[in-house]
This record gives C-alpha cells, structure tokens and sequence, in this order.
C-alpha cells in the first residue's frame, strides 16, 4: 500500500495499444513502384523533359521571403510578347503560361524574357507527325541528336553575395555612429522649424 495522503495509483494498461499503431513497411515497395511509374512516363512523354513545361522565376511573397526566387506558374502575356512567342503556341511547345500574373518589376520581366530566348533558342521540335515537317520544325538533323532532358530543366541559380573585406582604420574606430544618428534624425524633425525660420529672417532683411 502506498504511503501518505496520495492518490491511490490506477494504470490504465488495457488500451489494446496495438491496433493504434501506424506501419509502414511498404514504403521500399512504393518507392520500387514509383521510379517504374516515373521510368514509363518519360517514355510516352518523349521527347518532353521529364520536369514539365518551363515555369518563370519569381519572387517568394511576404517580408519573410521575398528576397528568395522560386519557380513560378506561368509566363505572362507580356513576356511572351517581348520574347516574340504567340500565346496559343506557347503551351504546344512546353512553356507554362499564367495570364493573371503581372509584371511588378522591371527586373523581373528581362529576367523572364531572357529565360523565354535562352528556351527558344535551345528548343528542337519535332513533327506532329513523322516525314510531315512545317514551318517551325526543326531540322532532321537535329532530331536526330534530340535528347530527352531528366531532372528539372533550368533551374534557379542562386547567387551567393560577395562579402569584401576592409582594414578597420583609426577614423572608424573613433566615429560615433549613434550620436550621428541622434543628430541625424533631430536634424530631420527641425527641417519645417529652420525653413519656417530662415524665411522669416530673410523677410526681416528685407524690411
């Protein structure tokens, strides 16, 4: 028996804890199942890469995010514009095309249109149907040495930022940078003060 004032212990140890338990020992099977799965849709999808069509790069939303590119969903109308690519053929030559996006920066947008002409140029397209070749086909040459691209096609390079170095001289140590600030910001508040000042005593001059 226990000792003391406590609460006499009750083990509730009949829960059948086992029909509880979530296993997952098919997962070596399904991931087997799934590179099949990605095997036989890249050969009915040949000569496409694998990755799907070619998205845009963005700008991640939010102030948490969005000095971070990411991929997007589709080209604008106006890139595809500026790169000379008509809208209806861009989806038939496996570009994503998003109408509802728009251009917020002008940076953006070169970005976007140099990546439609890099696409562009690199593109090989092959006959809807074979030996019946039109306008916009590429050469039987080039067909030949076509290629089917695995793994995402163009992707993001992020650019790591250079740090430069500097000697810490004698002027930086001794500069006060908070009692600059201070002046700074008081400098700032007293701009209507001084003008309202100053032209009062220039009116005074004139008197």
């Amino acid at each position: 028996m226990v000792k003391h004032n406590n609460v006499v212990p009750n083990g509730h140890f009949k829960k059948h804890w086992q029909n509880y338990v979530k296993t997952w020992f098919n997962q070596p099977a399904r991931k087997t199942r799934r590179r099949i799965a990605r095997q036989k849709k890249a050969v009915k999808i040949f000569p496409r890469p694998t990755a799907g069509p070619l998205r845009p790069i963005v700008q991640c939303q939010t102030l948490k995010y969005n000095m971070k590119p990411r991929v997007g969903r589709g080209f604008t109308l106006e890139e595809l514009k500026a790169a000379g690519i008509p809208k209806k053929l861009a989806p038939t030559i496996g570009i994503a095309v998003d109408h509802r996006r728009k251009n917020r920066s002008l940076e953006g947008l070169q970005a976007n249109i140099q990546r439609l002409k890099t696409y562009k140029a690199k593109l090989v397209i092959f006959p809807r149907r074979a030996r019946k070749f039109k306008a916009g086909d590429s050469a039987p040459e080039e067909l030949a040495t076509a290629t089917q691209v695995q793994g995402p096609y163009m992707p993001i390079v992020h650019e790591k930022p250079s740090v430069e170095l500097v000697k810490v001289t004698d002027e930086m140590k001794s500069f006060r940078a908070y009692a600059k600030l201070r002046v700074e910001r008081m400098n700032q508040r007293q701009v209507g003060a001084r003008m309202k000042k100053a032209a009062e005593a220039e009116k005074e001059e004139k008197k």
